[in-house]
Parts: structure tokens; sequence; C-alpha cells
């Protein structure tokens, strides 16, 4: 970043703080900046820029192993979330109230105050032209936004490129229960929606149905699957899936025989190759268009063609409750609550790192199956329970 950094909103400014944030090509150079910094006893973020900084924190490379690093998806999602807060701060500046009097050795994050982020946060919330334009955050949304531009200062403080833990006056988000959405989907359902599209002779949506509920796939994992991560399983026989999901953690999906039989008959419909044919970088799942999916677009989708089947089936629009791919991750955790298999067993199953986040999926359904109602001594009201 240069010395010409102002808080006018200029398009050239901004112009070049987005190229610069995606010059991770120029980590090497850093690295090098840094072992100069090391060999020569300075401070080892003393010849960093802003922008620089950026890209150290998106794209360092903390593991040897690469795959262990910042998953490509994870990066992104930072990215798009700094790039709008420096955004928003370089345009929206007098209507945050970022009363910075000069530009600290020529960079925007050593200028910003604790009431400069908190000023932000609130502004985001409350003023910011989506918030006017479109209504309210999520509570989920402004938790992850808050959560990645603390991540971003506790960086710069503790690589000492600030001198003050100005993250700490930021205001805490945690999504609560009630504010929760409910995703839960359970068997009865999944026939509903296997039967309907069965019935209307429609093999792309009852494939993906079918394959979202059995495997418990997220939305990217299914949408990046290639020919090559469908496996045969040389030692318990069948199928299983290669899958590749958060963090680059890998697992792998064992698929019962009629899944395997849906997917062929996907590819079929398709006028695909068949998977012993096709060729392994080839995706296993394609639109109308022989593309692979992409996730926003299978969301859509997804959404668009239950409504239309609910619809078909007799339900009010009105009362018709918008489904998405992650709403059959829920169902694979119902489903296997229901058949008797541990809380434990299904977080390894979904790729979950950790148990609470399981128990989320389940909690409304162990909540109902834990009722006190169920423990009733029924001679208390004879016939009338």
């Amino acid at each position: 970043m240069t010395s010409e950094i102002t808080l006018n909103n200029n398009s050239a400014q901004l112009q070049n703080w987005h190229e610069e944030l995606f010059k991770k090509e120029k980590i090497p150079f850093l690295q090098n900046q840094l072992d100069l910094a090391e060999k020569y006893n300075k401070q080892k973020f003393s010849d960093f820029s802003d922008t620089d900084m950026l890209i150290w924190f998106l794209h360092e490379r903390k593991h040897l192993i690469k795959e262990h690093n910042r998953a490509e998806r994870t990066v992104k999602e930072y990215e798009r979330e700094l790039s709008l807060f420096i955004t928003n701060i370089l345009t929206y500046h007098t209507e945050i109230d970022i009363d910075i009097d000069h530009i600290v050795e020529a960079s925007l994050f050593k200028s910003l105050d604790s009431r400069h982020l908190r000023r932000y946060q609130e502004w985001l919330t409350t003023s910011s032209p989506y918030v006017l334009k479109k209504g309210s955050y999520s509570i989920a949304t402004l938790e992850r936004k808050t959560s990645i531009i603390k991540s971003f200062f506790i960086f710069l403080f503790k690589k000492k490129y600030i001198e003050e833990p100005i993250y700490e006056d930021l205001k805490i988000i945690n999504t609560r229960k009630r504010e929760r959405p409910n995703r839960d989907l359970g068997a009865m359902e999944i026939v509903t929606l296997l039967n309907g599209f069965r019935d209307i002779k429609h093999p792309v949506m009852f494939t993906i149905v079918h394959v979202l509920t059995t495997t418990g796939l997220r939305n990217e994992e299914f949408c990046n699957l290639k020919i090559a991560s469908l496996q045969e399983d040389i030692i318990s026989g069948g199928y299983y899936l290669d899958v590749v999901g958060k963090g680059n953690k890998k697992r792998q999906i064992p698929l019962k025989s009629k899944v395997v039989d849906t997917i062929k008959m996907f590819r079929a419909a398709r006028g695909l190759l068949s998977i012993e044919k096709a060729d392994l970088n080839e995706p296993l799942f394609t639109t109308n268009k022989g593309t692979a999916f992409k996730p926003t677009y299978l969301s859509k989708y997804v959404t668009t063609e239950i409504n239309s089947l609910y619809i078909s089936l007799g339900k009010e629009p009105d009362k018709i409750k918008k489904i998405t791919p992650h709403y059959f991750r829920h169902a694979f955790a119902i489903i296997s609550q229901k058949s008797g298999i541990s809380v434990y067993t299904i977080m390894l199953s979904l790729g979950h790192e950790r148990l609470e986040t399981t128990e989320i999926y389940l909690e409304k359904v162990l909540a109902k199956e834990n009722h006190a109602i169920h423990r009733w001594n029924s001679d208390l009201l004879g016939d009338y329970i």
C-alpha cells in the first residue's frame, strides 16, 4: 500500500486494494522479507504494508503439507469479507464516523482505533446499504462477519503490526437456539419427496435428494464430485465416495447399492457416459449443459424444484419452507439418530470436528424424545394418555 492512501472515496484507490489482495504469488517474496528481518534483528513485519499483511493472513502456509492449510473455500470467504470491510471503510467513512485525523505510517489498519471497529460493526448491523435495501442480516451472518474481522485484527496485534488490541470492543454475537433456522427433515418427508419426483419422472431431483440424504454430503462436496470420487470398495464390496470436505479433510462415504443405481440412472438421463467409461476428471453430476453444479446454482435449483413439487401435491405456497441442499444433511443426522446410531458416529460420518455441531442438528429431535411426557405413568390419567 502506498503513502497516497486517504479516506476519500477514490475508485483507483479501491482498485489498488482489490488487486493487491489477490496476489498470493507474492508469498515467497514476503517470506524472504521476514527472513531478512530476522537476519538483521529487525521487527519481523516492519517492512510490510497493509496489503502485505492481508496477503500473508490469507495465504500463509502454516503447514508443510499443502492440503492441511486453510481451504480455498475459506480463503475466498475471508477475501470477500475483508475486501468488503475495506471498501465500506473507504467509501462510507463519514456515515460510519471514522474520525481519523491523519493516516499513521500510510497504514489504514494502524490508524484505526477501537471505536472505529465498534462503529463499523454497529453501522453494518443497522445502516449499511445492504440493511437499508434488503433488511437485517441474519444473526449467523453477523456472527460470521464479526468473527472474520476480529480474527484479522487479532492476527495484526499478535504480529505486532498494530500496537493495541482494538478488536476487544467488538460486540459479541452468538446464535442462540431459538434464532437457529429449523432445517429438520424426517424420513416421512424424504419419502414424500422421493415418491413425488419418481412419480413425475424427474430423475435429476430424485437423484439429488437420494444422494444427499443417504450420504450427508455438503452442498459444495456434492458439486465437487468427479468420476474419480466414486471408488469400488475392494474390501467390503460395493462403492464409496472419496470426499474432500471442510479444511481439506478427507472421508470415505459408503454407498448403498440402490444409491449407486440412482447415480447410474442420473447419468443415463443426462446422456452422459457410464461411470465405467467416463473420464476420471469428469463431474459425477452435471447440469443440463453438461457442466458441474455450482453451490449457489444447486441451492436455487433444489429449492425451486421442491417448491414446484409441493404445489403440485396441493401444498399452499405460503406454507412451503425453503428447502436447500443443507436440509438433507440434517435429514441424514436425524434418520441416523432414529436408527439408534450414536451422536459420535454421526459426527464422524458428517465430517464434523466437534460433537456440539452434530448435537445442534439433533437438538429438536432429542428434546422431543427426552420430553417428560414419555415417562409418565399411564395409571395416573388412565385412558387419557
